[in-house]
């Protein structure tokens, strides 16, 4: 749940926990491993540099993750160092709850032939693969 001050978002990527790019979350709370509904793919965007999340009901999976609770100007900061095309969008975990997540534009990904990765256990996982 968001509100004015305060942001809960889903991080599936670069920004996780041991990853190169968690220093971005500017020090946000750590709430804890989650999973998303199942209605969501990920792929692996511009050669690995990161994934790309976007809906697709009826087709999707459960990506696994972490939530985190940022104060307005982490939120800030993270939506700041965000790749192209990323945007925030209410994203649905397995329990239920909304949260923000920073998606992918599906349409960029199908352009651009991008590998889906979403059975690979997650982000870390893919990259830990390679």
């Amino acid at each position: 749940m968001s509100t004015e001050d305060s942001h809960q978002v889903f991080i599936c990527g670069s920004a996780l926990s041991g990853q190169p790019d968690n220093g971005n979350l500017a020090g946000a709370k750590l709430l804890g491993p989650v999973a998303t509904a199942k209605k969501y793919r990920v792929h692996s965007v511009e050669n690995d540099w990161h994934p790309g999340i976007y809906e697709s009901p009826g087709n999707g999976v459960s990506l696994l993750g972490e939530l985190y609770e940022l104060t307005k100007a982490q939120y800030d900061h993270l939506e700041s160092t965000e790749p192209p095309h990323m945007y925030a969008a209410d994203t649905t975990l397995d329990d239920g709850r909304v949260v923000t997540a920073f998606q992918y534009p599906k349409a960029l990904i199908d352009e651009n032939g991008w590998p889906d990765i979403s059975e690979s256990g997650g982000w870390a996982a893919h990259k830990a693969s390679r």
